[in-house]
């Protein structure tokens, strides 16, 4: 039986990536069926780029290839997470994740305040 995926109007689904050494979340991109097809067959991510409407190879330029260790489908078939052994850093400005960034929370009293 084949796994139905749950791709969008767009014809995309979410792409969670993470190192498999340090769970390390290190970026979401966009795939269409045919950037999963080619990351099923050469084992390296391949992506759908909303922006330039082409599909793009991670690390083909910056040679930060990630090479893919495992594809989990999420409960409700419309998001992938794929875990990674990153050639480089995930990030085009040279960070290892695209996530650094933090924003300041409200101060709230936490449930263990009592």
């Amino acid at each position: 039986m084949e796994t139905e995926i749950h791709f969008d109007e767009r014809g995309l689904i979410p792409a969670i990536v993470q190192d498999t050494s340090t769970g390390e979340v290190l970026m979401l991109a966009y795939m269409n069926r045919e950037a999963l097809e080619r990351t099923l067959a050469t084992g390296e991510t391949h992506f759908w780029s909303r922006s330039r409407k082409e599909l793009w190879h991670k690390g083909a330029t910056s040679g930060n290839v990630q090479y893919v260790t495992s594809i989990m489908l999420d409960c409700d078939q419309d998001t992938l997470l794929i875990k990674v052994h990153p050639a480089g850093p995930a990030c085009h400005t040279g960070a290892i994740s695209c996530f650094f960034t933090p924003l300041p929370l409200k101060e709230k009293n936490s449930p263990h305040d009592s």
